[in-house]
């Protein structure tokens, strides 16, 4: 049994798992655009399992109605830190904070800020994953639940003060080379979240938000630091009228730069 458990841990740990920074949603807007820089470290010497931190900032563009521009307005601005560990074979679980400042745009034309002009969020996550693995693949669900915090540019609560969001994840990817320095990677994630508002100190209910579709190709070359994702992501909103939005995302990771 002893053997059994190595031998699914050094397998697992021999495929080689890129990881893609996907971006946040940015609410009803058309077309829009994320870039990324990370860094991937591991933080102990274990050849399986152990501790590994993943830091990364990222902005986002966005387009509104008759703007086909995807680079029309800068969206959103992302700092995050998630540590990750492989406590058993097949699993992982994380542990995540996240600053994020999101502007806030009219509805109508010429689509200026808002008097607001923008939101703050602070977010804290953790996430449990499960590895199912083939020759060549892996299949990964992923359950992660977030509670995150609102205040206006003062430090105010926003209109919506709090909020509490269960993301169901399904990863797909498969090798496209046999030295393992490519794979295509499919992403199909649905939210579901309850908020609490400032006005009225009530929480509303337990619903369905919105799903997240991702198809990235992911380039990771032989004895170079660096891999490169480049993916498009579908954001559907809602159950009725849904509104559909389309992201153009890049982003790079540099691994282990401390050794």
């Amino acid at each position: 049994m002893i053997k059994k458990i190595i031998v699914s841990i050094v397998f697992l740990f021999s495929i080689k798992v890129h990881a893609q920074i996907i971006p946040p949603a940015l609410g009803e807007s058309n077309f829009n655009s994320w870039f990324a820089l990370g860094i991937n470290q591991k933080l102990d010497t274990l050849k399986v399992g152990g501790w590994e931190s993943t830091t990364y900032a990222g902005t986002g563009t966005v387009s509104h109605k008759q703007q086909p521009n995807p680079f029309e307005n800068v969206g959103i601005w992302v700092i995050n830190q998630e540590f990750y560990h492989n406590f058993a074979p097949n699993w992982q679980y994380s542990l995540a904070l996240s600053y994020r400042q999101q502007n806030l745009f009219e509805k109508t034309a010429p689509f200026k800020k808002t008097q607001q002009a923008y939101k703050q969020e602070f977010r804290g996550y953790g996430r449990f994953s499960y590895f199912f693995k083939g020759n060549g693949w892996t299949f990964t669900p992923t359950f992660r639940q977030e509670i995150i915090k609102y205040f206006t540019p003062n430090f105010k609560n926003h209109q919506e003060s709090w909020r509490l969001r269960s993301r169901f994840r399904l990863k797909f990817a498969v090798n496209l080379t046999t030295d393992k320095s490519q794979q295509l990677i499919a992403y199909s994630e649905q939210l579901f979240s309850i908020s609490q508002y400032s006005d009225t100190k009530s929480w509303g209910n337990f619903a369905y938000n919105d799903s997240r579709f991702a198809l990235y190709y992911a380039l990771s070359p032989k004895n170079h630091p660096f891999v490169y994702n480049l993916g498009y992501m579908l954001n559907l909103i809602g159950t009725k009228n849904t509104f559909s939005g389309h992201y153009i995302a890049f982003d790079v990771i540099w691994k282990n730069p401390f050794g």
